[in-house]
Formats: structure tokens, sequence, C-alpha cells
């Protein structure tokens, strides 16, 4: 990062951050919240950022906490994002929630799931491909309300051509696309290792907001997300979503929460812009595009709805990656084959109020291993005390 600053929303003077870090001091994680240019930690009153959604009032509680030790924000910071990172460090700023996302959620988007499918994993049938559909149905599904009756119809249209997907179906009807990106606990921070698994010749960096919900469906934070995807993987078969989606340290968030308040709204979510850059340490590859959430085709809360309803419920609340206008073509390695990611690239995703997501790609098996788990993490606060005894062996 040329300026560390970066990292922060431009208006981190109001905003309610709530994040948290490694400490080796306890081996294990601390609740913290940004206090001026302290990190402060409140893990004592929340012992998981969970506790802290979960309660009556977060932001209340994030301004009462008294909290325990401090450190130096933009030294946290900036050890953070070095690739020698010791002593304390971002981490993910979820804990508990569980780590689900949508999907072909903008129009955007859709097309490219289009031609990952009509491909069938070939990047470089993607460009004919993607030109006859843009004829085909390009100008159509734009102006669609998913689950609308002219989404209806257009279904029907399509349908009669042989043009059907299982895309358009999600893209455009009346479910969306929901499904369950990782494993609690498993998300990777700022700074972090991203990783793409070897059998891939054909990923990418999808830059989306996500937005934490309580248990009762309630939305009270947003962060940055990286949905790191297989794309070839995906296109061989929407069947193999889980092996293109959850891969070791596919899923990245950070670096802060930002708490919905008097001056983080619902609204803010709604108009955000989210820029993505990429840069290959091995060939000097740039590539830069912009997400904006108000041409999402659903509403966050209908996202949230959706997500979690009488028949599915989440006691420790979700987090939820709301999708990407952005589906990178650039041609990297030849004519026709489209973006794909290179170990050692670094991909900054960024959002005024939300500040800016950097991490390093690596190959998934060679990222660090996620081995600190639900019961090493209530084994580690029973022992500093925030929680009682938990399990044999705590």
């Amino acid at each position: 990062m040329e300026n560390i600053e970066d990292l922060l929303p431009t208006d981190v003077s109001v905003a309610t951050l709530v994040g948290r870090v490694f400490d080796p001091e306890v081996d294990g994680p601390c609740v913290v919240v940004v206090r001026g240019d302290l990190l402060v930690d409140i893990s004592h009153d929340f012992p998981t950022v969970s506790d802290l959604l979960e309660s009556t009032d977060p932001v209340g509680g994030c301004r009462s906490s008294q909290g325990g030790r401090t450190w130096n924000l933009r030294r946290v910071l900036m050890n953070s994002i070095s690739e020698e990172a010791e002593g304390v460090r971002l981490l993910a700023p979820i804990d508990l929630s569980v780590i689900k996302a949508a999907g072909v959620t903008f129009t955007s988007s859709l097309r490219e799931r289009l031609v990952e499918e009509q491909a069938g994993g070939d990047p470089a049938r993607a460009e004919e491909i993607r030109s006859e559909l843009d004829t085909l149905i390009g100008a159509d599904i734009g102006s669609i309300t998913p689950g609308s009756p002219r989404a209806a119809q257009l279904k029907a249209d399509l349908q009669a051509r042989g043009m059907w997907s299982q895309y358009l179906e999600v893209g455009i009807g009346p479910d969306p696309e929901v499904f369950t990106k990782a494993a609690v606990l498993s998300a990777v921070g700022c700074g972090q290792q991203v990783g793409v698994s070897t059998i891939s010749a054909w990923n990418n960096p999808e830059p989306e907001i996500a937005i934490a919900v309580t248990s009762i469906g309630k939305i009270v934070a947003a962060t940055i997300g990286n949905d790191v995807n297989l794309r070839d993987i995906e296109g061989r078969s929407a069947l193999l979503l889980p092996r293109a989606k959850d891969n070791n340290a596919s899923a990245s968030v950070g670096p802060f929460l930002r708490l919905l308040d008097e001056h983080f709204t619902l609204d803010d979510i709604r108009g955000a812009e989210v820029a993505l850059e990429v840069r290959g340490e091995d060939d000097g590859f740039v590539m830069a595009g912009v997400s904006q959430m108000k041409l999402i085709s659903r509403d966050p809360t209908d996202l949230a709805a959706h997500a979690m309803s009488r028949d599915h419920q989440y006691p420790d609340g979700f987090l939820l990656y709301l999708g990407t206008l952005f589906a990178p073509t650039d041609d990297r390695d030849g004519g026709g084959k489209g973006f794909t990611h290179h170990v050692g690239d670094i991909v900054k995703i960024s959002s005024p109020r939300l500040g800016t997501l950097v991490n390093r790609v690596n190959y998934s098996h060679l990222a660090p291993r996620w081995e600190f788990g639900i019961r090493d993490l209530m084994r580690n606060l029973a022992r500093r005390g925030l929680v009682s005894q938990v399990g044999k062996g705590s």
C-alpha cells in the first residue's frame, strides 16, 4: 500500500468500526473497535463478534465498552499487510457468523455465468459465446425485475428458443441463488493470502459488499468481500459450485465491519461503489474495474430475507456476500483466453465508506492452512476467562 490510510474509510472519524486481531500474547483472537488512532480490545464485554452483533444495541455497546488493552491502529494495519507479518495483525472481522453468498445478482454477472456454462469451462470459447448472448438476450435482461410477469414471459420466450439456463432462473426468476460460501471461521482478513486451486486455469476475484445479518434477520453492518471463484470449474457444471467456491483461503473479508448508525445506513450500502485493482507480480499485468451497487437487481434486504426465513435459521447470524457487477474479461495470457490469476497477484478491493481489502494470491494448498476452528476458539476464550470452560481438554 502506498498510503496505509487508504485501508480505512474516508470518513473514519465518524465510522463505527469493529474488527478482530490475532494477539500472540493470548495466542488467539480479540474483538476490537477503532477509536481514533487506537484499536481497543472489547473482548471482555463481547468475547466474539457474534456476541456484539446479537446484542440489543451493537453501536451502543461499541461506544460504551470501557475496553482493555490497546494497540496503535496504523501500526497494526502496517503489520497486517506486511509479507512477514508478526505480532498483532488483522483477522477477518467475523467469527461465528455463517458465510453465505448470493450469486447472479447483476446483469453483467448473469451474462458471464451464461458464458461459463455455454463454454463448458473453456476460456478460449468465451468471447464468441459472449457476442452471441449479447445479440440474443443482452438488451432484454438489463431492464427485467426478477420474479416479475415480464421476467416470466422472457423465460417462456427463451425456453422456446432453447436458450433457458439455470443461471437465468436465479438471475430473473423469483428465487435468487444463495449458497454457503465457506465454513465458520475459515475466512481470511486484510493482508492475508487468498487461494486458488491448481486444478483451475480460469479464475478470478469477485469484489463485493458483504452484509452482517443477525439471527432475527436484521442487517447491522457491512464490509468488503472477495468471493474468489474458479470459473472453469463452475462452467463445467453448476453442481461443482462448492468445488469452485469453497477452497482454502477462498473467502476474504475486511478490513473491518462498519456498523449501521446515524452516519452509515442501508442507503449507503445501496449506493456504494466497489473498485477492484489486480496487479501481477510476475508479468506487470494491471486490471481495474468498478461495480456499482445501484445496478444490483435485488435489494440487499430481499437477499437477506431469502437467505434466512422460517425454514432456515442462523442462531449466531450470518455474513452475506451480495454479488458483483464485475466479471473480468481482459486477456492476460494470450488473445481470447480472458483473465485468470497468477500466484503473487495483489488484489485490492475498495469502497470509500468501507476502506480497502488487500490480499496476495497463492495456491490454496500453499496458503496458510486453516487450523483454528470453533473448538479452538472456545477453549482459547475459556483459558482467558472470557467464557466458561468448554469441552474435554479445555
